[in-house]
């Protein structure tokens, strides 16, 4: 007699499990990688991404079309996860994250299916990751910090690699000097948000330029604005967060009158509060006046009489980042508008860049901010070049932090290959198989350089791996010849930390992918919109 059959999940849930959902998986990220596997290096192609409210965005930044790519299935989602944590922890290599991580599936794939256990082979796969990161540590050069003329040197080389990828790449010598200046003005920390990145549509991409100092766009103005003074020397800046305003005393109260005087009184007094709190600011000897809220149209005349230059509504960071760079602090009143609480740079001058103005503060004493006017054609064109300058900044900053950089260009990826290759075969078992699957993994990088740029890749492949096998350590792809060459005397350099931090997060997604068995959807949650279908309250449906 058969046993019935015990129904314990909701109808409708798809569940799979075992090798094949395994090997589903692992073809799921393999579409992934396809998706931004041109992107890579200085020969890389651009994908153009159109979202569903049709904003087309262009873009050669692994993480960024990972994200625009809407990806539903769980197990690929860990690559978008890991190209957007070598974004943020990097800024750079997020193609590269998303390859490794896709070819060491694609290398295991033969392995899953004979049915080799998934914990042996992560077990290899911890092993081998250490021995490459510990590689990596003892290979790399160390930068000279005391010679600050070297260090910017080196400093310029990583950005320009990080910027050799990108749309930029004709302009990468006048940007990376940019980049590393940027970087140079900011304190220890090195925060990003002190870095102000503004985009002005129209002129040409060397129009662009950095100002020591902060600038921001001329915010919304009233009548009496064109009669005030638009350059200073020496200002003092007052920042407020006050709305110098004459509405702003009328908060729903009710006050009965008997005659017009007492109502006139009233009005008065509204004008004498007002008149009160402008007479403060400008006995406080500031001449430049930033409020977070709106300065209205009388203070403006009132400014503009006395040779004062205000500006309304700026933008919460652009205050935060000019106080920052001139001193002085937010006042949300104006009671006590002393020296110290004033800040002070030595030219303020408002400048036509394009079609808008802006306002920038130059010569800023406590100047630990700075900001990239960024100027350019198309709208898409501007943002990749954002979305490429901080790359290259946190590429910048990464390498003030870690003093060792290595040879980029498929350079690295093939001297660990070599490294654990030799080293697989010095141990027995399973294990020498899985480690030298690891090694050939690691070919990808250079490998799709060659493939990328039109070149036969085998051939190159082969002349690298010679070339290791007799101690060539630097050798990696020359994209200009067609060749191979020693990159670390061709400049191609990128700190270390990126690649360990690609390594380690792409072994750490492939062991994850590989640990998972089984998947279990519930029905409900793979149709989108909310439980309980289309209903009014509890009620019947709404006849319309």
């Amino acid at each position: 007699m058969m046993s019935p059959q015990v129904i314990l999940l909701k109808e409708g849930t798809d569940t799979s499990q075992g090798i094949p959902q395994l090997i589903s998986n692992i073809n799921a990220c393999q579409v992934i990688s396809e998706a931004v596997r041109t992107t890579l290096g200085p020969r890389g192609m651009d994908k153009l991404m159109v979202d569903s409210r049709g904003k087309a965005t262009i873009s050669n930044d692994g993480a960024t079309i990972l994200k625009l790519l809407d990806v539903v299935h769980p197990a690929a989602k860990t690559l978008v996860d890991i190209a957007r944590s070598q974004d943020a922890e990097v800024g750079d290599g997020t193609t590269s994250v998303t390859l490794l991580a896709a070819e060491f599936l694609k290398q295991l794939k033969p392995y899953v299916e004979e049915g080799l256990h998934p914990q042996t082979i992560i077990r290899a796969f911890r092993t081998a990751t250490n021995l490459a990161v510990n590689k990596i540590k003892e290979i790399a050069v160390p930068v000279k910090k005391d010679d600050k003329q070297e260090q910017r040197q080196l400093l310029e080389k990583c950005a320009a690699t990080a910027l050799n990828s990108k749309l930029i790449a004709g302009q990468k010598d006048f940007f990376s000097k940019m980049v590393v200046d940027a970087v140079m003005s900011l304190d220890e920390l090195l925060s990003l948000k002190m870095i102000g990145i503004k985009k002005v549509q129209g002129g040409g991409l060397e129009d662009s330029q950095l100002i020591s100092g902060v600038a921001f766009k001329k915010t919304f103005s009233y009548a009496g604005f064109e009669m005030q003074p638009k350059s200073y020397e020496n200002p003092k800046i007052a920042l407020l967060n006050v709305e110098l305003e004459l509405k702003a005393e009328k908060d729903n109260a009710e006050v009965r009158v008997k005659s017009v005087e007492d109502y006139q009184a009233i009005v008065d007094a509204e004008w004498n509060i007002l008149y009160d709190k402008l007479e403060k600011i400008y006995q406080s000897g500031a001449k430049v006046v930033l409020s977070k809220l709106p300065i209205g149209d009388v203070a403006t005349q009132y400014f503009a009489d006395r040779d004062l230059f205000c500006a309304g509504r700026v933008q919460e960071e652009d205050l935060k980042r000019t106080m920052k760079a001139c001193g002085g602090s937010i006042q949300t009143s104006v009671g006590a508008m002393t020296d110290n609480v004033l800040g002070q740079c030595e030219a303020f001058e408002e400048v036509q860049v394009g079609g808008e103005r802006y306002n920038i503060f130059k010569g800023c004493p406590k100047a630990k901010t700075c900001t990239i006017i960024l100027r350019g054609g198309a709208e898409q064109f501007t943002e990749e070049t954002e979305r490429s300058l901080h790359d290259a900044i946190m590429i910048v900053r990464r390498a003030i932090k870690n003093d060792t950089i290595v040879a980029g260009g498929g350079a690295v990826e093939m001297e660990l290959s070599k490294y654990l290759r030799d080293y697989s075969r010095t141990i027995p078992g399973k294990q020498q198989l899985l480690i030298g699957a690891y090694a050939k993994a690691l070919e990808i990088i250079p490998r799709q350089l060659c493939d990328n740029a039109g070149f036969d890749a085998t051939n190159i492949l082969n002349k690298l791996r010679a070339k290791h096998a007799q101690g060539g350590m630097w050798y990696g792809v020359d994209i200009n010849n067609e060749d191979i060459a020693d990159n670390l005397t061709a400049c191609v350099w990128e700190p270390s930390i990126v690649r360990i931090n690609a390594l380690t997060a792409a072994s750490e997604a492939a062991c994850l992918i590989l640990s998972v068995d089984e998947t279990i959807k519930n029905p409900r949650s793979s149709v989108d919109g909310p439980p309980g279908g289309a209903g009014r309250g509890r009620g019947r449906p709404h006849a319309h």
